[in-house]
């Protein structure tokens, strides 16, 4: 018997995650979108705090721009059929929260040359 609920018990654990299905058609989508969002903002933002930890002011601006070696990872994803479609939508996620980032900026930039 406490074989049997045990067993039970690892079912009802594995049911507890059905949820989380990884061929479901929304899940590439949702996570790519957020994963190009996080790549956007995220590790730029990582990176120049990892750098300026380790180095001066001028090194670590000097260093910045190898953050393009980054862009190395979706570009990978593209060319393999299994994360083709995670890498679609990351491309998605990072233009639009670049374009939303670069929208707002201009807006403030022209409301504080304005006034």
């Amino acid at each position: 018997m406490e074989t049997d609920e045990l067993q039970q018990t690892e079912e009802s654990r594995e049911r507890s995650f059905e949820w989380w299905h990884h061929s479901h058609p929304t899940f590439a989508g949702i996570t790519g979108f957020f994963a190009g969002m996080l790549f956007v903002t995220a590790l730029p933002g990582a990176f120049v705090g990892i750098l300026r930890l380790l180095f001066d002011y001028d090194t670590a601006e000097q260093l910045f721009p190898l953050i393009l070696i980054a862009l190395v990872l979706p570009i990978t994803m593209l060319v393999k059929r299994k994360t083709r479609r995670f890498a679609q939508f990351m491309f998605v996620g990072m233009l639009v929260t670049a374009l939303v980032v670069l929208g707002v900026t201009s807006l403030v930039l022209y409301f504080m040359v304005d006034a």
